[in-house]
C-alpha cells in the first residue's frame, strides 16, 4: 500500500472503530471478545483494502467482514476462553440504565448466533433484508426466517424475564 492508501485506511477505521466495537459486543456479549473480533476484522480489511475502497458500499463491506468474523469464531469454541458467568466480586448496584442493558444482553444471549447477527444487522444497523443476506452469504428467505424465529425467541424470553 502507498502512504496515501495507509492514511485513507486509517481514517476509514478510525471513523468506525466505536461502532464496530459496539456491534461486535452486541453479537458476542463480551468486550474482550469484541475487541478481538474488531482486530481480526481490521486486519482482514487492511489486507483487502483495495477491494474494500472499490466496493459500492465500503461500510457494509466492513460490517460483513466483522459479522463473518464473529460467526466463524463461534464455530471454533476451542480457540476461545469464555468468561465465567459470575465474577467473584460484584460492583455496587448499577443504575437502571445498566440494568436495562443487562436485560438486553440476556435476551440477546437467548438467540442462536445467526439469529442474533440478523437481528442486530436488521434492527440496530437498519440494513435491508437483501443487504443482510449478502453480508451473511445466505438467501433472503433465510434472513426472513431467522428474523421471524429470532423475534419469537426474544418475545418468549422477555415474557419469561417479566414473570
Amino acid at each position: 500500500m502507498t502512504r496515501g492508501d495507509d492514511r485513507e485506511f486509517h481514517d476509514f477505521v478510525e471513523a468506525r472503530m466505536d461502532r464496530w466495537r459496539r456491534s461486535a459486543y452486541l453479537m458476542c456479549q463480551d468486550w474482550h471478545t469484541a475487541d478481538d473480533l474488531v482486530s481480526i476484522a481490521v486486519t482482514k480489511l487492511y489486507r483487502h483494502w483495495r477491494d474494500v475502497r472499490r466496493a459500492d458500499n465500503p461500510e457494509a463491506y466492513a460490517q460483513k467482514v466483522l459479522t463473518r468474523c464473529w460467526l466463524n469464531e463461534r464455530r471454533r469454541p476451542w480457540r476461545r476462553e469464555w468468561a465465567a458467568e459470575r465474577l467473584p466480586d460484584r460492583p455496587a448496584v448499577a443504575p437502571d440504565q445498566v440494568a436495562d442493558r443487562d436485560s438486553l444482553g440476556r435476551l440477546l444471549r437467548a438467540l442462536a448466533p445467526r439469529q442474533r447477527a440478523v437481528l442486530i444487522l436488521r434492527f440496530y444497523y437498519d440494513y435491508s433484508t437483501e443487504q443482510v443476506a449478502e453480508m451473511l452469504e445466505v438467501s433472503v428467505g433465510t434472513v426472513k426466517s431467522q428474523t421471524a424465529r429470532g423475534l419469537q425467541t426474544l418475545r418468549l424470553s422477555a415474557e419469561a424475564l417479566r414473570g
